[in-house]
């Protein structure tokens, strides 16, 4: 191992253990090159050569070795083209140039006499002056920021390697609205704080978690390992200007109501100053993603991994619904969950949606 001093955070330290990943090959981004858990999460993810099965087959048949080959595909994925670009035998790359129907799509003559005609196009409107329509704006292009990137990896990396399914349930929310009301004078007495109707689901969520195992469990990065969680981490995603973060109150199943209030506005206080440390945004066991106070009708979030699932909170909107034979006005939200299928099946879900449906529409049972 190489003589040097390795700075890197707590968390950059668990995940690396977890993951097997060897620190001294990470590049830190931060200060005098510490390494932080977004470093050591990046370097795993990018460690993996994405190929063609075609672009291998090439590779394969004339030795050639694609490590440390930039593919031009999506992910950096390594295409046909890109091998064939190592290759120096026309012959070779001609073969590889057929239609479905085994005729040449383009000659190499003919490839070179359409470049050259491109290219002379491109230089005869380089040299006309420039004409720019009065009505086109100007256009800003900026660098994706450390986080954006981070972000965009770990989305992409949810989004396209977890098969998913979406159930949405309707809320009749008159309990529970009614239930805040008588609460949040002595919360505020009793804590300082205010509170919220996030606050409520929150602790419902938590509840009923503890009664549904797959949805409160980790399945590891090769899916072959599930691991299921005696405790509930529960994960409040917050959005910055900058990104998305989510901060993770420990141990919510533990806490009071009040208790759960002043660990979640204190985190998310400090989420917004930015003052919020690399431990307190991992760890989590589930996630709820709340744009209710945007008025969002209806939405679902992608899952924050390694959670099997999570939930999205919309608003609440006063609708008519059918009450015992006759239509009557109610506060309705709409809640999406989002989950991950080779964890949880949709009866599964289902059972949890039911649950949950429960004890917000009667708030009262999650007190006894």
């Amino acid at each position: 191992m190489e003589n040097r001093k390795l700075r890197a955070t707590p968390a950059a330290r668990t995940l690396a253990k977890r993951l097997g990943v060897d620190l001294f090959n990470v590049t830190g981004t931060g200060y005098k090159g510490r390494v932080h858990r977004e470093d050591v999460a990046g370097f795993n993810y990018e460690d993996k050569t994405h190929v063609t099965p075609l672009a291998q087959k090439i590779a394969d048949e004339h030795n050639i070795d694609l490590k440390g080959v930039t593919g031009t595909g999506y992910r950096n994925k390594i295409m046909k083209d890109d091998v064939l670009k190592l290759i120096s035998d026309p012959e070779i790359i001609s073969r590889f140039e057929l239609d479905d129907f085994g005729y040449q799509t383009v000659p190499a003559s003919s490839k070179a006499s359409k470049q050259a005609t491109v290219q002379q196009s491109v230089s005869e409107v380089k040299s006309q002056p420039a004409q720019v329509s009065a009505t086109e704006g100007e256009s800003e292009t900026v660098p994706m920021t450390q986080m954006r990137k981070i972000i965009a990896k770990r989305m992409s990396e949810s989004y396209f390697g977890a098969p998913t399914f979406i159930q949405t349930w309707e809320i009749d929310m008159t309990e529970l609205l009614a239930l805040r009301k008588k609460l949040i004078n002595p919360i505020m007495e009793k804590t300082g704080k205010k509170l919220t109707v996030t606050d409520l689901i929150s602790i419902a969520v938590v509840k009923t978690l503890l009664k549904h195992k797959y949805l409160n469990a980790s399945l590891n990065k090769e899916g072959t390992e599930l691991t299921f969680h005696n405790y509930v981490n529960l994960g409040m995603a917050v959005g910055l200007e900058e990104g998305l973060l989510v901060p993770v109150v420990k141990g919510a199943d533990k806490m009071s109501l009040s208790e759960f209030v002043v660990a979640m506005k204190d985190l998310t206080e400090r989420t917004f100053a930015k003052k919020l440390l690399p431990d307190e945004q991992s760890g989590s066991t589930f996630t709820i993603s709340n744009l209710g106070m945007y008025g969002v009708d209806e939405f679902t979030a992608i899952i924050n991994q390694p959670n099997s699932a999570i939930l999205s909170v919309s608003s609440t909107q006063q609708r008519a619904v059918p009450r015992d034979g006759e239509i009557v006005i109610r506060p309705i939200m709409k809640i999406s969950l989002t989950a991950d299928h080779r964890v949880i099946d949709g009866l599964t879900g289902a059972k949890f949606m039911t649950d949950l449906k429960a004890a917000l529409e009667d708030p009262l049972i999650l007190f006894v």
